[in-house]
């Protein structure tokens, strides 16, 4: 038995255990469980609505990547290898793309590590995204992060470590582009590999297809995100809010198993930076992280059942 695969499930699933622990040490069930029971449902559903959006524009974008390759999958094959993708990134960190790959090997022909490659790319056009949110973020809240900036840290520190980190940053950067081994060199090649993928993108026949649908995939996102906060009666957070803790959530999500525990926690100390009582950004955290984990354990399992169904004569 390969102890370093065992430990990539193992761990982060231990991790995820200890932090909804943590993040349940701050409210208790009995309190959590009134929130869930008078929560708005409505407001819940209309936000999973504009998740499944997402997660069929995900697939229909799919398809921009695969064509140059001469593949021409059925879209819903497509769909379901998304949806079971998500749902083994639940259990395996990662293992999602793979396992979605692998669909379309089985079901469609296309070779693996075409039909990986394609995957990849569209991880950097997300990464993209993800950090433009971050960066338009930081341009519409910046009075109120350099005000929280400069009321627990001192403003000359702040300076200080600004250019250091930009002095930091640029002799990084000139040995990065010099190594020729070694750990440098991975990230060499990982950030040439990134600029390569992002070229790609415009070089596509249906590029503009493609950019349309990533931008409408995070869309749906904090749409997501923004159309469930009223589940929870008089919880009120400004747009800037919801910027910040929609960036807290989805860097959870990265971190471990789809969030577990700690998503609750990241969006909780998000919101909390808004004069938003504790107990209801956590409860706010748990009935987001509970629906989305709902929705991707229910559809997951469903395209489990209905890939070989829907495909039983290939």
């Amino acid at each position: 038995m390969d102890i370093k695969k065992v430990l990539k499930i193992v761990l982060p699933l231990a991790l995820g255990s200890f932090l909804v622990w943590y993040s349940l040490s701050d409210i208790s069930l009995e309190i959590l469980g009134n929130y869930f029971k008078e929560a708005k449902y409505s407001f819940i559903f209309l936000g999973l609505f504009f998740g499944i959006l997402s997660h069929l524009s995900r697939a229909y974008r799919w398809k921009f990547m695969l064509e140059p390759l001469g593949f021409k999958p059925k879209f819903i094959n497509s769909i379901l290898a998304v949806l079971v993708g998500y749902l083994v990134n639940l259990a395996i960190p990662r293992a999602g793309e793979i396992s979605r790959a692998t669909v379309m090997t089985n079901y469609e022909k296309i070779p693996f590590e075409k039909a990986f490659g394609t995957i990849v790319a569209e991880r950097i056009a997300d990464l993209i995204m993800m950090l433009s949110i971050v960066a338009i973020t930081l341009f519409v809240q910046f009075d109120f992060i350099y005000d929280l900036l400069t009321k627990n840290f001192n403003p000359l520190k702040i300076s200080i470590g600004f250019a250091v980190l930009i002095v930091g940053f640029y002799i990084f950067t000139s040995f990065v582009k010099k190594a020729t081994s070694g750990f440098l060199l991975k990230i060499k090649t990982f950030i040439s590999g990134l600029i390569e993928g992002v070229t790609s993108i415009f070089k596509m026949k249906n590029k503009w297809a493609f950019i349309f649908h990533t931008l409408f995939i995070w869309a749906m996102y904090v749409a997501m995100f923004w159309a469930t906060i009223p589940a929870i009666e008089g919880l009120n957070v400004p747009f800037g809010g919801i910027l910040i803790g929609f960036i807290a959530g989805g860097f959870s999500i990265a971190a471990t198993n789809g969030g577990i525990g700690l998503y609750p926690i990241a969006v909780a100390s998000a919101l909390a930076l808004f004069d938003i009582p504790a107990e209801t950004a956590t409860a706010f955290g748990w009935i987001m992280w509970t629906a989305q984990t709902a929705m991707i354990v229910i559809f997951g399992g469903l395209a489990f059942l209905l890939l070989p169904i829907y495909n039983k004569n290939t």
